[in-house]
């Protein structure tokens, strides 16, 4: 074997190319099982961005479904998710151009519109087969069209978001009928058995679904509207996700009511003040926060055995939980799982692990089969170039204890200079309410394989450690997720893994906002970059969209009341303090955190004469899904780590300018 040689680190050639994390950045989404079929989303770079419906069968394989030219997105809420349904062989997708459900059907070959044109976003439906209907969550944003000129209005008019019914007959096709209104937002409609009743998940503002949420039943009539609705579910500081009908026509859910998102069943019939039957507690969350529509975290078998991913100490578990007896955990080599769906005796999620890319993984429950149906890649090099993450936890501010995944400098090819230590990136996660994942992701590895350690923080307020851990962000963003990420960097300069002195600080969003108060309010990172970072709470609290629109009164503090403290913990305002060199990167389209705070944090760089960069991507929203766009943003990343860090890119990428 090959003695490593020696090089600085940053410098180290690396198998783990530029053009293989572009190719890697495909994404798989929202599984579903129907019959002996298989379907799932793809989101492709190199179709600049476009999502793809596929249908797998054992006989044909892979195939796409989604037509040439159409996109399978839903912008509700701006984050999407539920973007289709699927029922014997049949599909209706969203459209994200004009935001239309349309049907796709075996042998047809354009895709037929079945909702009514106008400034409607569909998502979450299910096929109502007795009522050949669709029953749906409906964004309407018509009374921001109305407004005109008025939608730039802080907190002006807002989407009205409602359950409805979409008719399938021809008699009938295309009628849109509202089932709910009244609450702020509607998700997850599901529907019994026998089709006598629906169950949705309802919450108001200022909530949002992870803070307090509702679930509701009602039964349906002979004319297919809803009555008798009732609440049976849910209370002050209780999130509730995922309602499932069991086979026997018991309604199972997630609560958090127990300070860990745990199963709970409500028997047949049962009425509203009857008290759910926890099914295997453990301090361990079976949900996760509902930023996405169509997210599901566990299934039920034909037998009324659950099939649940649970998550504990920073990575997910697959457990069977049967009618009787005792919970069992199946062992698999998937440690990050999501989308779980179950039909009959098969089991149906996207799987990935330190070593695996994400992955449509079909699960036989009798024999314990195990098969891939697709990779989001295939590792093109040897897996001795991956760096394996060390779940970490490590002291912080408050006398408190975080968490966080640290990925050494690795390449068996090279070492670094006796006496050198790497220089450390530290990732603050999005949401701010997501977690770090463990799953193989090659722009990690592309910093790790040349040399740079990388260590991604589950800062309190991550989601995984029970909804303690949670809270502990309220009223506290921007403070106690910067003081984890300073804690977690110091604890590996102080352990000897990094070189206190070149500590760099990343984040998109949330994890934008996050890096940018550690580089104002903090002097221990000496770089910094920031993906679509909030830069300004204030003009966020007044101009964001529906869903977010008041995140922040539990963030930060009710707004405007708390106006002051939105101020002072705004980057923006403290951006005289930013010495640092820091990389803006942004979506010209992004509606979450519009261009306008990027542009004003990099005009205030560019007066003080702060080393910085700026790159803005035309057609791109809150996150970059052009394969050309995500190739420039991670060229340009690591060209500014080699100029701040001082050592020498062995890629010939195109230098970034700092200015």
């Amino acid at each position: 074997m090959t003695e490593p040689r020696s090089l600085p680190y940053g410098s180290w050639p690396s198998p783990v190319t530029i053009d293989l994390a572009v190719a890697s950045s495909l994404t798989l989404r929202e599984p579903r099982l129907n019959g002996n079929d298989v379907y799932w989303i793809e989101g492709r770079p190199r179709e600049g961005g476009r999502q793809v419906v596929v249908h797998w069968t054992a006989e044909a394989g892979a195939r796409d479904v989604t037509p040439p030219g159409m996109n399978t997105r839903t912008m509700s809420h701006e984050y999407g998710g539920g973007a289709y349904a699927v029922r014997d062989g049949t599909v209706y997708l969203s459209n994200m151009a004009d935001g239309r459900l349309y049907r796709q059907s075996v042998g047809e070959e354009a895709a037929v519109p079945i909702t009514p044109e106008g400034p409607y976003r569909f998502a979450d439906a299910i096929v109502d087969k007795p009522r050949h209907r669709l029953v749906a969550v409906r964004e309407d944003h018509s009374p921001m069209v109305a407004a005109g000129a008025a939608t730039d209005e802080p907190r002006g008019p807002e989407p009205e978001n409602t359950l409805v019914s979409i008719g399938l007959a021809d008699d009938d096709a295309g009628r849109v009928t509202v089932l709910a209104a009244g609450y702020d937002f509607y998700s997850t409609p599901r529907l019994s058995p026998d089709g006598n009743r629906l169950a949705w998940l309802s919450w108001r503002h200022p909530n949002m679904p992870w803070d307090e949420s509702e679930l509701w039943l009602a039964e349906i009539d002979e004319h297919g509207a809803l009555r008798e609705a009732r609440r049976v579910a849910g209370s002050p500081d209780e999130s509730i996700a995922q309602p499932e009908w069991a086979p026997d026509g018991s309604l199972v859910y997630v609560s958090d009511r127990s300070g860990w998102w745990n199963l709970y069943r409500l028997p047949v019939g049962a009425a509203s003040d009857i008290e759910p039957v926890a099914l295997a507690p453990m301090e361990a969350d079976f949900a996760g926060p509902q930023w996405v529509f169509g997210m599901s975290w566990y299934g039920i078998a034909g037998d009324g055995t659950i099939a649940a991913i649970a998550r504990r100490s920073g990575a997910d578990e697959l457990w069977m939980i049967p009618l009787a007896g005792p919970p069992e955990r199946i062992a698999v080599p998937d440690s990050e799982m999501h989308t779980l769906r179950v039909s009959g005796q098969r089991l149906l999620y996207v799987g990935a692990s330190p070593v695996d890319p994400a992955q449509v993984v079909l699960l036989d429950l009798v024999d314990g089969e195990r098969r891939v149906l697709r990779r989001s890649f295939e590792l093109a090099f040897d897996a001795a170039y991956v760096a394996r993450p060390e779940a970490i936890s490590f002291p912080t501010t408050g006398g408190q204890e975080a968490h966080a995944l640290y990925y050494p400098p690795t390449n068996p090819d090279f070492r670094g200079p006796a006496g050198e230590r790497p220089p450390l990136i530290v990732i603050s996660h999005g949401g701010p309410t997501s977690d770090a994942s463990g799953a193989l992701s090659l722009e990690t590895q592309v910093f790790t394989s040349r040399g740079m350690a990388v260590v991604d923080v589950d800062y309190r307020g991550s989601s995984g450690y029970g909804r303690a851990y949670m809270r502990q962000l309220d009223g506290q963003w921007g403070i106690v997720d910067v003081d984890d990420c300073i804690s977690a960097a110091r604890y590996l300069a102080e352990r000897g893994d990094v070189d206190g002195r070149r500590m760099a600080i990343r984040g998109g969003s949330a994890g934008g906002f996050t890096t940018l108060c550690a580089l104002a309010f903090h002097d221990v990172f000496q770089a910094g970059a920031s993906y679509f970072g909030v830069a300004d709470l204030e003009a966020l609290a007044r101009f964001t969209h529906k869903f977010e629109s008041r995140y922040l009164d539990r963030l930060v503090a009710p707004y405007p009341a708390g106006r002051a403290t939105y101020i002072e913990r705004s980057p923006i305002h403290s951006s005289d303090r930013i010495s640092s060199p820091v990389i803006v990167l942004q979506g010209r389209d992004d509606k979450v955190v519009p261009v306008d705070q990027a542009e004003q944090l990099v005009g205030a760089l560019r007066a003080r004469g702060v080393p910085h960069a700026y790159l803005c991507f035309d057609g791109e929203g809150h996150g970059f899904r052009q394969a050309d766009n995500i190739r420039r943003s991670i060229e340009a990343e690591l060209s500014f780590y080699a100029q701040v860090f001082g050592f020498v890119l062995a890629d010939p990428v195109e230098p970034i300018a700092l200015s």
